[in-house]
């Protein structure tokens, strides 16, 4: 597959488009300078974020953040739009809970028992869903993830409607506790910053540019020789598997796992988070969970009109921002970010 054939973005996903030598020029590790620039922003933020902001609140943004580009992966690099990634979220988030508390397993442990429980699940649902496409391949997500949630309904080990509670953050490795927000901070920004390399590294991958070739033309990648219901299956549970990383990470930070983080809502607010930030942009989803989550955070007092503003933002980002914030940011720079 031609490299501008892949890396131009399709009109079904919303993704921007990019061309010209600036568009395409890649420095280290597939970051272009552009993209090299933003990073170190990013890197810088996260360094000193917590000595002026409050660190519960920028552990709550990682999370989300790390789960909108687990979302993104699929959603913007091989057209999958689904309706059900709050069943992976939330679901790491139980299993990592309960790990912790019953199991005693420590914090990085109990994180990875989270992501495999995500993994089990996003390979026999993705198996299902990825036979259909379009509407039809986000409503089976969105029916199978609601499966999820009744299951937590009832099961014993997520206590319903009380949820897990009193989750200890424990040791990392046994030795560096994480009682202090702080020392909790920098665990998260770690698997963030981690897990945000590795989808980069995915999507500038051979395999990223075959993804990529399949969300704008299957069948051609299909005549290629390609199997394409394999390497899109393989994108889900990597989707499946980083989301429930980033439930995981969440309960461990505010020490409890409940049924909001597997209601199919949770699925729209991340749909929500890609839109506003950029679909099939490396830094949309982080900046798209940065204006979710603010929002959240500083107009809680206000009640349900955090919905209604929210609302608002997503019908002004669909009529202006037609790329979303940093797709928008990237056209204008004539840069791919």
């Amino acid at each position: 597959m031609p490299a501008d054939t892949a890396m131009t973005a399709g009109a079904a996903t919303g993704a921007p488009e990019f061309q010209g030598p600036a568009a395409e020029a890649e420095g280290f590790w597939g970051f272009s300078r552009a993209q090299l620039a933003a990073l170190g922003v990013m890197i810088v933020f996260l360094a000193v974020a917590p000595f002026f902001l409050y660190p519960v609140f920028l552990m709550k943004l990682l999370c989300f953040a790390l789960f909108a580009c687990a979302f993104n992966l699929l959603i913007g690099y091989v057209g999958l739009l689904s309706f059900g990634h709050a069943a992976y979220f939330g679901m790491g988030g139980y299993v990592a809970g309960h790990a912790a508390k019953v199991w005693g397993l420590s914090p990085e442990l109990a994180i990875i028992a989270g992501a495999a429980a995500a993994a089990l699940i996003g390979l026999p649902f993705g198996w299902l869903a990825i036979r259909r496409a379009g509407i039809y391949f986000a409503m089976i997500t969105l029916a199978l993830a609601q499966m999820v949630y009744f299951f937590c309904v009832q099961a014993p080990f997520t206590g319903g409607e009380d949820g897990i509670q009193a989750i200890p953050r424990g040791s990392l490795f046994g030795a560096i506790p994480l009682n202090s927000d702080m020392s909790m901070y920098w665990l998260v920004a770690g698997i963030f910053l981690a897990g945000f390399l590795l989808i980069h590294r995915i999507i500038h991958s051979p395999y990223g540019q075959v993804l990529k070739s399949i969300r704008e033309n299957e069948p051609r990648a299909i005549s290629l020789g390609y199997r394409t219901e394999d390497y899109k299956l393989m994108a889900f549970v990597l989707s499946a598997t980083l989301a429930g990383v980033a439930g995981a990470t969440k309960s461990l930070v505010f020490g409890i796992a409940t049924l909001t983080d597997v209601h199919w809502s949770m699925s729209g607010e991340v749909v929500l988070m890609s839109l506003v930030g950029g679909l099939g942009t490396i830094f949309g989803p982080m900046v798209g969970a940065a204006v979710i989550v603010t929002m959240q955070n500083y107009l809680a007092e206000m009640g349900a009109w955090v919905t209604v503003i929210q609302g608002a933002i997503f019908v002004l980002c669909v009529m202006v921002f037609r790329r979303g914030l940093i797709g928008e940011i990237g056209n204008l720079l004539k840069v791919k970010l």
